[in-house]
């Protein structure tokens, strides 16, 4: 028997926004296409999987109802602790593909795996010999990179900073320490909610000449990308940061 493909199908990343931008204006054709023909699926969350299905069906008509989709959800503990270490077997996940269907790969915003669960899915489906197929789409680190300024030949994601204020004021210099050392751009983000602390602490312990580049709410009509010294950052008053809007960070030389 055939067996099928795993799509590793991006999604817009207005997830969570008031606004929601076209979906065509932020995916080609061609991934609405791709996505609207497959009726298994493997999420994070069941139902914002329907709810962005549903949004593709009023641009390319679903191959199957809504309700005849098959989607299955990500185990809560790789959401928290992140699947990227090999702890989790997702071979079961992927049963429908060994049987010749194929199989997309959501997160919530951009593309699954990058900043998101899904890596352990891929890694199966490569031990599987399934095939992964990575469709276009927007992905929020490299946009803010390219609009950043920074270095975009050798750059690094590092994830989310810790929450503790010391401990996070510590890895905020060892990045930016690295950063001014190699010239490695460091991307990081952080939950909407705790952006504006997060800034804060960087506008607060960076040195001044050190680049700070922000980037919110990309792709929507309301996005914003600020890149500049951070002793200019201390010279501006700083705009309220919108605790619904998801960001990046980068910090560079």
């Amino acid at each position: 028997m055939t067996r099928g493909k795993l799509y590793l199908v991006p999604a817009p990343l207005d997830f969570g926004c008031d606004i929601q931008a076209p979906l065509q204006d932020a995916l080609p054709l061609g991934t609405l296409q791709a996505a609207a023909g497959i009726t298994h699926w493997i999420c994070e969350n069941a139902k914002s999987a329907r709810a962005y299905l549903k949004r593709i069906d009023a641009v390319v008509p679903l191959a199957a109802p809504l309700q005849a989709q098959d989607i299955r959800e990500l185990p809560r503990e790789v959401h928290k602790k992140g699947d990227h270490a090999g702890q989790f077997d997702a071979k079961p996940l992927l049963a429908s593909a060994l049987e010749g269907h194929d199989i997309g790969l959501l997160s919530e915003a951009g593309m699954p795996a990058v900043a998101d669960p899904g890596s352990s899915v891929a890694r199966a489906a490569h031990e599987l010999g399934i095939a992964v197929v990575p469709l276009t789409g927007p992905v929020s680190l490299l946009l803010a990179l390219a609009a950043s300024g920074l270095n975009g030949q050798n750059f690094a994601f590092v994830g989310y900073l810790p929450q503790d204020s010391g401990e996070r004021q510590v890895r905020i210099r060892e990045l930016e320490a690295l950063a001014l050392k190699t010239g490695q751009t460091q991307l990081f983000i952080e939950t909407p909610y705790r952006n504006a602390a997060l800034l804060q602490a960087l506008v607060q312990t960076l040195q001044h000449n050190t680049r700070l580049a922000v980037a919110r709410g990309l792709t929507l009509a309301t996005a914003q990308v600020r890149s500049e010294t951070v002793k200019t950052w201390r010279s501006k008053a700083q705009s309220p940061a919108d605790e619904r809007l998801p960001a990046v960070f980068a910090i560079g030389r």
